[in-house]
């Protein structure tokens, strides 16, 4: 499973994520948001260079809009870095994978 992409959901937010041994990244996007298309493929990237370190999920804003709306998500795609249940860093917007992986302290 290494590398792999988690979808998670209102239902099972609280233990994919919060409860989570190791950091997560979940990436709030959307089907028809563009800029979350350009970010899709860099996220996968991101999971596979980060396998074993941290666990990366995504979370369709428009299928689970109560843990869109609990974070505030008002603009698309953001991302998300969950360190012990609780928000450790926050990307909103498309932008490099060097850039993303800088800004999330990855690197």
């Amino acid at each position: 499973m290494a590398g792999d992409i988690l979808e998670v959901t209102d239902a099972n937010f609280q233990g994919e994520v919060l409860d989570s041994d190791v950091p997560v990244i979940v990436d709030f996007w959307a089907a028809w948001c563009g800029p979350c298309r350009m970010v899709g493929p860099i996220v996968e990237e991101i999971a596979k260079d980060q396998a074993g370190k941290v666990k990366v999920a995504k979370l369709n804003v428009d299928e689970n809009r109560e843990t869109a709306t609990k974070y505030g998500i008002m603009s698309i795609p953001t991302i998300l870095l969950f360190d012990k249940g609780a928000v450790a860093k926050q990307v909103v917007g498309a932008m490099p994978k060097n850039a993303l992986v800088q800004e999330l302290g990855l690197s």
